[in-house]
């Protein structure tokens, strides 16, 4: 991995030096715009509206447009002088319980490593915090953005995640949470069972993209020449009329599910088949039934014709 960034931990009158790397990977796949007739990649040109001519990258600033359609020109120099304070800084401000950062903030993962003298209190904080239960709450510039972000330990190594701030959220103002909704409460329980039928502890490799399996499949196909066949996409119903019954049989359903992917040992032993009932070893009616049908036979078959 390639550090992206380079600057300090800073934890009351202790400082660790440390490298940032991303964490995380996009795994989607990714294409060229070509021209579809040869293949040719397509490039796009910066191309000024005012003059009509081509701009260079040099000669490219940031313009800052107002809602009456005024625009202000902002060249780098405009921002050297930003009060980034924790430009090359991680502060830490506080340490709070992780349950009380609402997920929706969660940005974007880097991992920390410490430089070769920064690895005792690098190590020193490490453990503090994973005792603690707690996260590190802490302020860092990064692309010229500060951002809010938590320290929290995994495998070992810091793992920053960078926050927005809480006005960058959009409030969830839909209309149907005016309406008043009539849910039973057998239709709440009959879902609680649906929930209890499907707990399981997450394993994320037991997941995969496959629609990015099935991007993959369509290119090598293209390559070798082979006729790509369609994906059968299921067809997408709406809302049961009856919400009660379709909970009963998904209940139902993943109860079965559930039985199937268990143990032998755990299986609930299978009932007998129409007609077993006479096997060896009943005693009920129904083997003295059988008894009498073949002595009657018997005595039949020693009649003279």
């Amino acid at each position: 991995m390639r550090s992206i960034w380079k600057g300090t931990v800073s934890f009351g009158l202790i400082t660790i030096p440390v490298r940032l790397f991303g964490a995380t990977e996009r795994r989607d796949v990714t294409f060229h715009l070509v021209h579809g007739e040869d293949g040719g990649r397509i490039r796009f040109r910066r191309f000024c509206q005012v003059c009509e001519e081509e701009v260079s990258f040099a000669d490219v600033a940031k313009g800052y447009e107002f809602p009456n359609g005024d625009m202000v020109v902002l060249a780098g120099d405009d921002f050297e002088d930003l009060p980034l304070s924790t430009s090359r800084r991680i502060e830490v401000l506080q340490f709070s319980p992780a349950d009380q950062i609402d997920p929706i903030l969660l940005d974007k993962s880097y991992y920390l490593e410490p430089d070769a003298v920064g690895v005792k209190p690098y190590a020193l904080l490490r453990d503090a915090l994973e005792r603690s239960g707690l996260v590190a709450v802490v302020k860092v510039a990064l692309r010229q953005r500060e951002s809010l972000a938590t320290l929290r330990v995994r495998e070992g190594v810091f793992v920053l995640e960078t926050m927005l701030w809480p006005d960058e959220v959009r409030p969830a103002d839909f209309t149907f949470l005016e309406e008043g909704v009539d849910v039973r409460p057998q239709e709440v329980r009959m879902a609680e069972s649906l929930i209890e039928a499907m707990v399981a502890d997450f394993d994320p490799s037991a997941h995969k993209d496959a629609y990015r399996e099935a991007v993959h499949e369509v290119i090598e196909a293209k390559v070798a020449g082979r006729e790509i066949v369609p994906a059968e996409v299921p067809v997408e119903e709406g809302p049961p009329a009856d919400l009660m019954a379709a909970l009963r049989a998904s209940v139902e359903a993943a109860k079965k599910d559930r039985r199937g992917t268990a143990p032998a040992r755990e299986r609930a032993p299978a009932e007998p088949a129409a007609g077993e009932a006479g096997n060896a070893g009943d005693t009920g009616n129904n083997g003295k039934a059988g008894e009498k049908e073949k002595a009657s036979r018997k005595r039949n078959a020693r009649r003279p014709a």
